[in-house]
Parts: structure tokens; sequence; C-alpha cells
């Protein structure tokens, strides 16, 4: 059923000034998990009727997050503005983090990686339900889409 869903997810290329073979990664597994298995209900569209799927355009804008969604067909439907406030300490904390985890899996032990990783997880964790309270009222959406969207809204934040 891809009522409730997103079937496409594009982030504002202009946003993201650059990137590494590890963030490219992070990127693609996101996306690809996000597509596979995600809840996604715009509660305004959803009223008016547009019960999906939906087509998701992520930016970053003086620092707000945009969410362009629309239809099927790219209509738009609805802009959602977020204030990123919040999230600017997770995001640095979770880009720390994810150095240190890839730096890790370079040269460090397996218990230091695993280490690395469950502080990495809490971490993303974290900012998950800060997504989740952030979209109430706005998305209807679950624990994991927002994990992975906060992955993408990390992306658009690398400045190299």
């Amino acid at each position: 059923m891809a009522q409730g869903r997103i079937i496409h997810i594009e982030l504002d290329e202009a946003t993201i000034l650059w990137r590494n073979a590890d963030i490219e990664q992070e990127r693609r597994i996101a996306i690809f998990d996000l597509i596979e298995d995600n809840t996604f209900k715009p509660l305004r569209a959803w009223e008016a009727g547009h019960q999906g799927p939906f087509r998701l355009k992520l930016a970053v804008d003086d620092g707000r997050l945009i969410l362009n969604i629309a239809d099927e067909g790219e209509q738009l439907l609805e802009t959602l503005i977020l204030g990123l406030g919040r999230f600017r300490r997770p995001i640095r904390e979770y880009f720390a983090i994810c150095d240190s985890y890839y730096q890790a899996i370079r040269k460090a032990t397996a218990a230091e990686i695993e280490t690395i990783d469950m502080a990495r997880r809490g971490v993303h964790n974290e900012a998950a339900e800060l997504l989740l309270e952030r979209l109430d009222g706005k998305v209807e959406t679950d624990f994991a889409t927002a994990r992975r969207l906060f992955t993408l809204i990390c992306v658009l934040h690398i400045r190299g």
C-alpha cells in the first residue's frame, strides 16, 4: 500500500556543499532504507484528501529545514518549515562521533568500534526523538523514519 508513505526523496543539491565517500554512503543507505520502509502522513495534505504516496524534497535555508511535500505526480501539496536551532547540538555531536567512528573502522579494535557505534546510535536516537517532537501536529511518522530523516538533515549540513 502506497498511502501514507514516501516513494521518492531528494536532497537540495545546492544545499550540500561538500561530502566524502563515508557521508555519501550514509546518504545512499538512508535514502534506500527510507524508501523501502517508512511512515509519512503530512496532516494538512492528508486532511485535504491527499493520502499518498508522497515525494519529499529536503533543503536547508537560513537555519531552517524546508520540507517540500508533493504528490506522486510532483504537484506541490505543502511546504513545512522547521527551525533547526534545537538540532545544532545533536548535529554537531553526530558529526563528531561519526568522524570518530569512521576513523575507528580503519584502525581500532572491534570493542572500540562497538563502543563508538553505541554512542553514535544514542545520539542518533535522541535526535530522532527531537525530530518526532518537532513534526508533531504536522506530520505523523514513526521512529525509524525520523532516524533516517535525521541522517539526511545531517548530510545537508556538511560544510567540509
